[in-house]
């Protein structure tokens, strides 16, 4: 696999395509990292690391949706930086997604984060995904 955060997203997006609750993902810390900031942004209900499963380990994360019209809270999931066409951006031109509702996610010096908590701490970084 080329790649891991594509097949991540994917695998994501499927699971949401087909109305899953749960969705096992294999882990890798930059994958733990960007579940992390989707549970933190209200995204995915919750999650869970299995670090005994397999040979390097299991997310398992539950999806979210609207308790009465059962639409998930992510609509749409988009990969920006790819192995072989990097997005970098620094921390005045990050992109804003759909004018502040949705998030990208930055991959910087100092972790895995939003693009507003990029702005805030003044670093930028590679921009991983778009999600809204």
């Amino acid at each position: 696999m080329t790649d891991p955060i594509a097949d991540f997203l994917t695998r994501l997006r499927n699971a949401i395509k087909a109305n899953h609750r749960i969705v096992e993902v294999p882990a890798s810390n930059i994958k733990k990292a960007m579940t992390k900031v989707l549970f933190e942004k209200g995204y995915i209900h919750s999650y869970k690391f299995d670090d005994q499963a397999g040979p390097q380990g299991v997310i398992k994360i539950a999806l979210k949706y609207h308790p009465v019209s059962k639409t998930p809270a992510i609509r749409s999931l988009r990969r920006v930086s790819r192995p072989g066409l990097r997005q970098y951006s620094s921390s005045s031109t990050l992109p804003r997604v759909i004018n502040g509702m949705g998030i990208a996610i930055v991959s910087t010096s100092k972790g895995v984060m939003s693009d507003k908590e990029a702005r805030q701490q003044n670093v930028g970084g590679e921009v991983l995904c778009y999600v809204y």
